[in-house]
């Protein structure tokens, strides 16, 4: 299960909301208990993709930079979130080819969708696992 405060699924939303029609994109930091996986913040990482209206990458510099930050007060990176300004919540080939860190949770933000929703998939390494969003 993946858990988001109210605060933090509104933020990704409204992140995806105000970049589109590119692709936004962040890193989630939280805890992990099991299966279950908990957001205490959310950060913005800027989109350096070539095509940014149909891709996103997640500027390497700025995310190793939310790396550290959640080290430092013993946190860590629990998941990833993108948005797909005009295609569903799912991950798309693209994503699943370009994903690169197992066992943390892709969020999709979908803004097709009425009302615009958050869609979890566990990176397994091979394959994307649907998760529940727990709002709390």
């Amino acid at each position: 299960m993946f858990v988001l405060t109210r605060e933090g699924y509104d933020s990704v939303l409204d992140h995806a909301q105000a970049d589109t029609p590119r692709e936004a994109c962040g890193v989630f930091v939280g805890e992990r208990d099991g299966d279950l996986r908990r957001v205490t913040a959310v950060r913005r990482v800027p989109n350096v993709a070539d095509a940014p209206r149909v891709r996103y990458e997640l500027d390497p510099e700025a995310t190793l930079a939310v790396f550290d930050e959640a080290a430092a007060v013993g946190r860590e990176v629990v998941g990833f979130y993108h948005s797909h300004p005009v295609g569903p919540g799912r991950p798309s080939a693209t994503d699943r080819e370009h994903a690169q860190w197992p066992d943390r949770v892709y969020v999709v933000a979908s803004l097709a969708a009425r009302p615009p929703i958050l869609d979890a998939w566990l990176w397994t390494g091979e394959a994307f696992e649907r998760q529940a969003v727990a709002v709390r």
